[in-house]
Formats: structure tokens, sequence, C-alpha cells
């Protein structure tokens, strides 16, 4: 069997060094939409280095995206084929804001292994310190196809109640066609985003946008549009890869809030409001 669910969670966890600079976190903004319209103040605060806040999510790739979602298939125990991967979900806590020029310790380690049936998910947990305490704890659900059924524990469910009503504000992004190439700089290198062969091999009609650059812009339109433009408000940011985007398309984004939590739903507009981030959730102050 290609995973080790009992090695894969006895092995020592990886610790490194990483950093980043303001280049980093304008790119990485630029990669999920900001900067239009250019001039913009509320968009200034993105991509000009003089006035530099860091949307949480930020931490996904800070370091150059490492360890990432690739990189928990390095771990011992896991051998898988890397087109027989999807990112099935991501959670992030925010200990304190995130600076724009950093140097942290990042520990990774799998910190779960769940058997689905016909595939296995990985939890992959990154703690990320600097000096002064922890600063974010990142947790990456890697869906495997084809490798479960190995009789291991089945794990939590995420699926939550659809919310009730009708959402507070419903926004609309516009995927430019050059998105996922734009994003792959901040350090996702996975050539399903970039290469039409690599992405027909994968099951895909053409090569698809990142799960987290569609997480990304999801939480740059909820602090925009509810929390005032804060982005040291938010607390956490917890979502279910529900279905893919591909580039050119339209994200519908429907958000029903409270003061203390925003429940997100995304779907494309042109695919009939597919799916695509669902069991969304923002805590924030």
């Amino acid at each position: 069997m290609p995973i080790d669910a009992a090695k894969a969670l006895a092995a020592e966890p990886r610790t490194g060094e990483i950093t980043w600079d303001h280049k980093d976190v304008q790119l990485y903004h630029l990669g999920i939409g900001a900067g239009i319209p250019a001039t913009d103040p509320d968009e200034l605060r993105y991509t000009l280095e003089s006035r530099l806040h860091v949307l949480p999510s930020f931490a996904t790739v800070a370091g150059a995206g490492k360890p990432g979602v690739t990189g928990g298939l390095s771990m011992p125990g896991i051998d898988v084929d890397l087109a027989r991967v999807l990112h099935g979900g991501q959670s992030l806590v925010i200990h304190r804001p995130i600076p724009a020029t950093g140097t942290a310790t990042a520990t990774n380690r799998i910190a779960a292994v769940y058997d689905k049936g016909k595939a296995a998910v990985l939890v992959l947990r990154t703690e990320v310190g600097d000096a002064d305490g922890p600063l974010w704890t990142n947790d990456a659900q890697i869906f495997i196809r084809g490798e479960g059924g190995w009789g291991g524990d089945r794990g939590p469910s995420a699926r939550l109640d659809p919310p009730a009503g009708e959402p507070d504000r419903v926004v609309e992004r516009h995927v430019r066609e050059d998105q996922a190439l734009l994003y792959r700089l901040s350090g996702d290198w996975n050539p399903l985003h970039a290469d039409p062969e690599f992405a027909k091999i994968a099951g895909f009609e053409r090569p698809i946008l990142h799960g987290l650059c569609t997480y990304g812009i999801t939480l740059k339109a909820v602090v925009d549009a509810l929390l005032g433009g804060d982005v040291t408000r938010v607390r956490s940011y917890t979502t279910r890869f529900a279905g893919v985007v591909y580039p050119g398309e339209t994200l519908r984004i429907r958000m029903w809030h409270t003061p203390e939590s925003t429940r997100v739903a995304v779907s494309a507009v042109e695919r009939d409001d597919a799916p695509v981030l669902a069991d969304t959730i923002v805590e924030h102050t």
C-alpha cells in the first residue's frame, strides 16, 4: 500500500526556517486578484509597500509555500502519484497579525490519515512562530484518489448545515485567464495548474485554478466587503474545496454575516453556480 498511516503519523516533525518580505506579500496579493483598479486606495493597501497590509491567507504561501500540499507527499510513509492528488480543504488559525517582512520557524507533520474508502485524506499541519511567539497554524487536507480502503479511521465529516436565509452580501470576482500562472509564482508549482497535458492526465479538460487561490480571493472579498478592509480582524478561516475553477470564470461569493463570524459559499457563475467552496467560515472580531 502506498500509504503507511502508522509510519506517517509516527514520523518526526520537520522543522525549518522560512522568510518573506514585502515583495512576496505583494506578489501573493496580485496572484489573488488585488490591484484592480490599480489606483484605488482600498487596493493600494495590498499592492503598495508603503501602505502594505498582509491578508492572513498569505500564510499558505509564506516561505514560497513550504511545506505546501506537495511537500506533505514527501513525508515518511507517503508514496503517491501526484496526478491523483487534490486539495480537499484548508483551515487557518491566525495567532497575531502577519508582518510584511519576517523570519520564522515552520514545523510540519502529518496530523491525521483518514480512510474514505475510495480515497485517502492526509492532514498536513504546519505551525509557524517567530521570536515573539506563535504566528499561525495551517491544516491542509490532501485528498488522494484511489488510495483508501485499508479499513482505517474515516475521520470527522466536514459537512455543515446550509446557511439559513438569504445572504447579507453577494459579490462577484472575475478570474483572469493568467491567474493560475501568476499565482503559482508564490510557490505552488503543481503542473495541474499550468500544463494542459498534465491536466488531461489528471482528468480535467484544461488546467484548473489553485484551490488556495480561490481561498485567497474569497477571504479578500470578505475582508473588503464586511470587515472594513481590516485584515487584523480575521481570527480563523476554514473551507472545503467542493469543485474546480477554470481561469477565465467568474466567482459568485455569498456571505452570511454575524458580529463574530461569516459563513461563505462560492460558486462558478458560468457553470450554473457549480459549487467551488463549501462549509466555509471566517471567524473575526
